[in-house]
């Protein structure tokens, strides 16, 4: 049954890749099979994400490093918030780009990836100001929240480390900026791990998802391999504590 659920996702996001690519929706960079493909129309996502209350209201976004999610992260510089970026696989951690500490005619320079490198901070999430939306890239995303990445789990693992230091909580809304292709209307089976979005937005639409909402109550060490742990030094870390921290209680 999980092979088989697997096997559904790992064809779906096949499924939307091929499409892309085929009507030309796709952005560079090219192809987008493996990522979370830019599209035409980025820019219109965002916008309606942007015109929306909860963007509004927020001070501290949090926003996947992905190129369709660029003009987002541009728009929470020039909107004077705070923006919190992770570094690609989390191999950096995070940063933090304070939009009074850069010129604004290196906004849209500094939520590149070099950019964010060079013009934000390094920030431990021990350190860092409590997230008020998160945006996350997507491959393929149901109108019932339920979402896919391109399957490595980074989102997720970048969700769950946040929610360790109480930085995001199972109150704060998930969005992604989606191609309207992306979007289907069905079930996706989720992992332990995984997480809903609650509202959708693409060139055309904003969605609010009525799915049941999910939320992984933090890092679920059984599900993690030795290998991803010792790629991301930040998890390393966390790892670390969390062993001295049992063996402490054992002692008790």
């Amino acid at each position: 049954m999980a092979s088989n659920a697997r096997e559904f996702r790992e064809s779906l996001r096949q499924k939307i890749w091929r499409e892309m690519e085929e009507k030309n929706i796709a952005r560079f960079p090219r192809p987008v099979y493996g990522r979370i493909p830019n599209f035409v129309g980025a820019e219109q996502a965002a916008e309606k994400l942007i015109n929306t209350d909860i963007f509004k209201h927020a001070q501290v976004v949090k926003v996947s490093p992905d190129s369709p999610q660029k003009p987002v992260r541009e728009a929470v510089l020039r909107r004077g918030k705070i923006l919190v970026m992770p570094t690609p696989r989390i191999s950096r951690g995070f940063l933090l780009l304070d939009p009074r500490r850069i010129s604004s005619v290196l906004y849209s320079v500094a939520t590149t990836i070099q950019g964010a490198f060079r013009y934000g901070a390094p920030i431990h999430p021990s350190e860092m100001p409590e997230v008020d939306l998160v945006v996350v890239g997507s491959v393929a995303v149901s109108i019932y929240g339920e979402r896919l990445g391109k399957g490595e789990g980074y989102s997720e693992l970048e969700y769950s480390i946040l929610r360790e230091f109480n930085k995001v909580s199972e109150e704060t809304p998930i969005t992604t900026t989606v191609h309207d292709v992306q979007v289907v209307n069905l079930h996706i089976n989720l992992e332990p791990w995984d997480f809903t979005v609650d509202y959708i937005f693409t060139p055309t639409k904003s969605i609010k998802c009525e799915g049941e909402k999910k939320r992984p109550p933090g890092l679920l060490w059984q599900h993690l391999d030795r290998e991803k742990i010792e790629e991301i030094p930040l998890l390393k870390e966390m790892l670390d504590k969390h062993i001295l921290e049992n063996r402490e209680e054992q002692s008790l």
